[in-house]
């Protein structure tokens, strides 16, 4: 089967892509969950959440989309049917609005099953951040490769991000993808893994947006599947990550949402009522990722 990552086509099962493996034979066995997320970069668990409480959190979602005019009014709105004019993405990530306005949504990621694994598997008591990324991606939409401490690393190292998808999603309708092996490539880490957003004020944060760039220079290989309601998958802050483009007419749901140690440093952009998120990014003069790649040697 061939899917789509931007403007590139990539074949699964070849020297590019792969099937990302499930850890739910290891569910319980913290110490072995710890290894494989620390060798592997990530960990697939698949009805991580409960799925009742993932559709709760879809059809949370959806009328909020039906309420912005974003769904097609001729079709049952469970679909997330795009409107036949064409709607752009839909981000309704505010941290004082999220529990009026999406409450299952936020129910959802801060569940006692999900705090209970964290705990356990950092070790000690777990805190989320309070604001949250759920995400619409319409027809056509994808994300670049990227590490997500360019947008969210100013506490601890320990934090982890639970890529969760709120529905079925399957690979025509552009599910996350990562690339193996993206925790190991110590001079992207050490130069573009170390930019911050509001501090440097990149353009875009993607390192790129051409995943056969990615392998062919610094290796690895991408990884991705279908995911079902219930579905997570968790990695860290150097893991370089995207999506596949969704191909479909309907909505693609999913939400980022992430996990530290509550002892440990934070990050104080994406904590409290009125979590002030990204506050210089995209204002003033912007640097091209072409013109940081260059300074950065890589």
């Amino acid at each position: 089967m061939k899917v789509k990552m931007g403007n590139h086509e990539l074949e699964m099962n070849s020297d590019y892509l792969t099937e990302l493996r499930s850890s739910n034979d290891i569910l319980g066995d913290w110490e072995a969950l710890r290894m494989r997320l620390n060798e592997e970069g990530y960990l697939l668990i698949r009805n991580f959440h409960d799925r009742e409480k993932v559709l709760e959190a879809r059809q949370n979602i959806l009328e909020k989309l039906q309420q912005m005019g974003r769904l097609d009014p001729n079709a049952p709105l469970e679909a997330g049917m795009i409107v036949s004019e064409g709607k752009g993405a839909a981000f309704m990530g505010v941290a004082d609005k999220l529990k009026n306005e999406i409450p299952d949504v936020v129910a959802l990621s801060e569940s006692e099953r999900v705090m209970n694994f964290f705990d356990h598997l950092l070790g000690g008591e777990s805190l989320t951040y309070d604001f949250k990324w759920p995400r619409a991606v319409p027809t056509g939409g994808n994300t670049g490769a990227h590490y997500d401490n360019v947008y969210m690393g100013r506490g601890t190292r320990n934090l982890y991000t639970c890529w969760t998808p709120l529905g079925d999603v399957s690979l025509d309708m552009g599910p996350l993808v990562v690339c193996l092996g993206s925790q190991n490539f110590e001079k992207v880490k050490s130069t573009y893994g170390e930019m911050d957003v509001d501090r440097d004020n990149v353009e875009g944060g993607w390192l790129s947006d051409d995943p056969y760039e990615i392998v062919d220079k610094f290796g690895g290989k991408w990884a991705t599947t279908s995911f079902n309601a219930g579905d997570a998958i968790i990695f860290g802050m150097f893991f370089l990550h995207g999506s596949l483009n969704n191909t479909t007419n309907q909505y693609r749901l999913s939400m980022d949402t992430r996990y530290q140690l509550k002892s440990e440093p934070i990050d104080e952009r994406w904590f409290g009522k009125d979590a002030k998120g990204h506050y210089a990014w995209g204002k003033g003069k912007v640097k091209t990722i072409s013109e940081a790649r260059k300074e950065w040697g890589i």
